[in-house]
């Protein structure tokens, strides 16, 4: 049994000024989207940095902040909001989504796409590889806020979590940073290294992120004020995951009409 190292999720305080571990994860998180979409422009020939850094500054930081805070409300905060209309606003007090931002960037590819006069799916694609890197990061915040662990067990890394009570948890943060993370990467990166056609590094994401995500659910402990939706043990992150799943396997093996490559 393992004990949650508790570290203050203030970096440092100086009056009102308190910076958080988790908003750097986020920080760290942008900044390797835009090396990794630089670096991804030069083996591009549709791509340029210039382009690169303008659809992960202009339009991903957009999407993620404000589709992850709208899905997060809608999908787990209702009963918060009927409390105070204003809680959407009250950013500070944490609560992101990832299907929600999922929502969130791919509008903004949408809206990038039209601008730039490309096809929807090359900038998916494009964009793709680089999410899991900075899910990474965004897993680790969730550790070391020691919040969203996983549910009680007797496994030899299992861990106690100040607020999960005595018992020893699965350490579901980390999972989900390993497989949603640097695993989806790996397999991410490598497998867009060849041209593909349209559609099918998006829906290679889809599908991995929806799977593992899945799967992790099984072992998560379910937001208390919602807990299970059916059966003791479906919860909401596996039905917003299921369509992820259905959709991403369809783009990968849907035929293809056209020569088009991402």
């Amino acid at each position: 049994m393992l004990y949650h190292p508790d570290i203050n999720p203030y970096i440092f305080e100086l009056g009102p000024i308190k910076p958080t571990w988790y908003g750097m994860m986020y920080v760290i998180a942008f900044v390797l989207a835009i090396v990794l979409a630089k670096y991804r422009a030069k083996q591009q020939p549709l791509w340029t940095e210039e382009t690169a850094d303008k659809l992960v500054t202009n339009y991903l930081a957009f999407g993620v902040i404000l589709g992850g805070r709208l899905g997060y409300v809608l999908f787990y905060g209702l009963e918060y909001w009927q409390q105070d209309w204003l809680y959407p606003l009250k950013i500070w007090q944490g609560g992101m989504s990832f299907h929600g931002g999922l929502l969130g960037v791919i509008f903004a590819c949408w809206l990038f796409a039209r601008k730039q006069k490309m096809h929807f799916f090359q900038v998916t694609d494009f964009l793709a590889p680089l999410i899991p890197a900075g899910l990474f990061f965004g897993r680790i915040g969730n550790f070391i806020n020691g919040e969203l662990w996983g549910k009680i067990s007797d496994v030899p890394w299992a861990m106690v979590f100040p607020t999960g009570g005595p018992y020893p948890r699965h350490p579901s943060q980390l999972y989900e940073a390993a497989l949603e993370g640097l695993v989806l990467f790996v397999v991410l990166w490598l497998y867009s290294a060849k041209p593909r056609a349209l559609g099918r590094v998006s829906g290679g994401f889809l599908f991995g992120y929806g799977l593992f995500r899945a799967l992790i659910e099984f072992v998560r402990e379910p937001d208390a004020h919602l807990s299970y939706l059916a059966w003791d043990w479906l919860t909401m992150g596996q039905i917003l995951s299921l369509p992820m799943i259905l959709f991403g396997l369809y783009l990968l093996w849907r035929p293809v009409t056209h020569e088009k490559l991402s």
